[in-house]
């Protein structure tokens, strides 16, 4: 079955999480999901893979999450789906998938749960 690892090479826990996918034999699919951002349906397909809510997978600490007001506990699933995609990096990474399972790469042995 094909995995897919959303990555920044910039992030270090990214670069780890392929490394051990490489390491197990495994070559991914890579999205360099800041290039070739997921849009709000496909976002929210990871989130239900993760079993996880937008806000959880969401990186507050970023000037584009104050930015875009993605702190307003009023805003709705729909729209923070909408701000993830217009606002990619805001979303943790890495995340991989396989089939219908997914993990989140943080701390990066995460990942190897979906193979």
């Amino acid at each position: 079955m094909a995995v897919t690892i959303y990555h920044n090479p910039r992030c270090s826990k990214s670069r780890q999480a392929l490394q051990l996918l490489r390491e197990r034999g495994v070559e991914p699919v890579i999205v360099e999901y800041l290039k070739t951002p997921p849009g709000a349906r496909e976002i929210d397909g990871l989130l239900q893979k993760l079993g996880m809510e937008p806000r959880a997978l969401m990186r507050a600490k970023e000037a584009a999450y104050r930015e875009a007001g993605m702190a307003d506990e009023s805003l709705s699933r729909r729209a923070l789906l909408d701000l993830m995609a217009q606002n990619p990096i805001v979303i943790e990474r890495p995340i991989v998938v396989s089939g219908d399972r997914a993990a989140l790469g943080r701390p990066p042995e995460n990942v190897l749960t979906v193979l």
